[in-house]
């Protein structure tokens, strides 16, 4: 079993549209795969009709969340895309992100004199979920920055935007509505993220269980064969599940379909435990 159970699509932050993204799937040999766009479920069906029925393919989803006082990402797994509360989430995540995106757009006028054209605010509305990396993508394209990280860091990081994270229990219970399963995504650290302690994780892992957190991303493209064994041990303690993936980006970011840890060995997969 080759799985990889984080990937992303042009329908939020990837590079990929669901056709290239499904050929891509198709030729990397991996067997189960979950489509975990954040905060939308767009994606879904069309990438399910595209792949081959010798795929296990999972309904996947990822929420921003801040989870008390954790920032967290959380993934859905198994979701019915078409449940009333996980629409009603994501319908009032859309509403945050807008405004976000409007403040950001007035900020890159006011304090570095860098004007959108309506073709890209109309491509940017357009986006079914946008984030700070479209943005980032517009000024790559000017010739303002070499990469998207870059482009964050030096244009956006500033802007004072406002926070559009759900609220961690609503995030939870929407996907167990949904008949999902939640999962605490890179829970050390993600793409770009200063990882944290064990002991600082154990902290946060018991707020997160009482929330209901069902399950840990324990093999992360990011993370070493040290910090992978100890999110095992742990999630096996605590009767978790044991999921992981890439987080791939296509383009926007480094990393390839079916990534498990930080130096790309292969891993024996049959510990992924949310496989049904």
């Amino acid at each position: 079993m080759v799985a990889d159970l984080h990937i992303h699509s042009d329908y939020s932050d990837g590079s990929d549209s669901i056709q290239i993204l499904a050929d891509k799937i198709i030729s990397s040999g991996l067997n189960a795969v979950a489509l975990t766009d954040h905060d939308t479920t767009r994606g879904i069906y069309e990438i399910a009709k595209l792949l081959p029925k010798d795929i296990d393919f999972i309904k996947g989803i990822e929420l921003t969340c801040l989870a008390e006082n954790i920032k967290c990402h959380i993934l859905g797994y198994y979701i019915n895309p078409d449940s009333e509360a996980l629409i009603n989430l994501i319908s009032k995540g859309k509403v945050l992100r807008k405004i976000k995106l409007e403040t950001r757009i007035k900020y890159l006028k006011e304090v570095w004199n860098i004007e959108l054209t309506p073709k890209e605010k109309e491509w940017l509305y357009s986006r079914e979920s946008v984030v700070k990396t479209h943005l980032a993508n517009i000024l790559v394209n000017r010739g303002l920055s070499d990469n998207n990280l870059s482009a964050m860091k030096k244009y956006l990081d500033g802007c004072k935007a406002g926070d559009t994270r759900f609220d961690g229990k609503e995030a939870i219970d929407a996907i167990k509505c949904a008949g999902g399963v939640p999962v605490w995504a890179h829970p050390l650290g993600g793409e770009g993220e200063k990882h944290i302690s064990q002991s600082d994780f154990l902290q946060k892992l018991s707020t997160m269980i009482n929330l209901g957190i069902q399950g840990l991303e324990c093999y992360y493209s990011r993370y070493t064969h040290e910090e992978i064994e100890f999110l095992v041990k742990t999630a096996k303690e605590n009767n978790l599940y044991i999921t992981g993936g890439s987080d791939y980006h296509g383009k926007n970011k480094d990393i390839p379909l079916g990534k498990l840890n930080s130096d790309n060995t292969p891993i024996d997969q049959k510990f992924l435990s949310i496989l049904r």
